[in-house]
């Protein structure tokens, strides 16, 4: 009888518990449903997307190429919001698209569905539908952000998407003409102008080497605007609108 010794270390099988979801894992083809299973059964997940029904999982960040500019991204709309009435900023939410795709945009900004905006909350607190303005701190032009991505949101109906190409060190601003993205072109001092949201002014050179003082000041100058003030201005008269409808429905009928 021989016997046979192999100096292999043996093989771990992991404990699969009954009843438990598997983890995510980038490549899975799942629907948004089970997408949603797993993620929660799995809270050491930091961040997952969902993308034409495959699984995707981003790599750490990094401080320069991501973390740095995320936050300048975060400032600078808050900044805006802040004086602009009916608008909502959100970093790296859940946002529902279809059956197919929920994704995980590293900012955005949205109008109040009240006052026409395209997405709502949803009952467990998360958004449904497409915001009007969405951003990606990509890598590199090689990333998702700009291929599958932006083709996602662009047939979604994102109105404008900016994607920050930290290697190339280019930032595109997409604006959505007849369900195609086509580029938005800088005024003659080279600053970008929303034609979503007036007055959301940007210095792109500005944000992409860090320059958080200039980025400011520009937007500055866009919130001075006489085409902000007006976007302002019709916002309050429909939020007063709004108000005034409320109230009339908890008061009731007048006798």
């Amino acid at each position: 009888m021989n016997v046979r010794i192999s100096n292999r270390a043996p093989k771990i099988i992991p404990r699969i518990t009954a009843g438990v979801a598997p983890p995510l894992a980038p490549g899975d083809r799942l629907s948004r449903a089970e997408f949603e299973r797993r993620y929660r059964a799995h809270p050491e997940i930091k961040k997952a997307e969902l993308i034409e029904g495959v699984v995707y999982m981003p790599s750490p960040t990094h401080f320069h190429s991501h973390s740095r500019p995320h936050a300048h991204v975060i400032g600078w709309l808050t900044l805006y919001s802040a004086h602009t009435p009916g608008l909502y900023v959100a970093d790296n939410p859940t946002v529902r698209l279809d059956n197919e795709n929920e994704v995980q945009p590293d900012a955005l900004l949205r109008l109040d569905e009240r006052l026409g905006g395209s997405s709502q909350v949803t009952e467990d607190d998360f958004l449904a539908g497409p915001p009007e303005l969405v951003i990606e701190i990509a890598a590199s032009s090689a990333a998702y952000d700009m291929h599958v991505k932006k083709r996602l949101y662009a047939r979604s109906g994102v109105q404008e998407y900016i994607a920050l190409q930290m290697y190339e060190g280019q930032l595109d601003w997409f604006i959505l003409r007849e369900g195609v993205y086509e580029n938005l072109s800088p005024d003659e001092k080279g600053v970008l102008r929303s034609e979503v949201f007036p007055g959301l002014w940007l210095d792109g050179i500005a944000l992409l080497t860090g320059d958080l003082k200039k980025v400011l000041e520009v937007l500055q100058q866009g919130l001075a605007s006489e085409e902000h003030a007006a976007f302002v201005a019709q916002l309050e008269s429909r939020l007063t609108t709004l108000q005034t409808e409320e109230s009339d429905k908890t008061l009731g009928p007048q006798k």
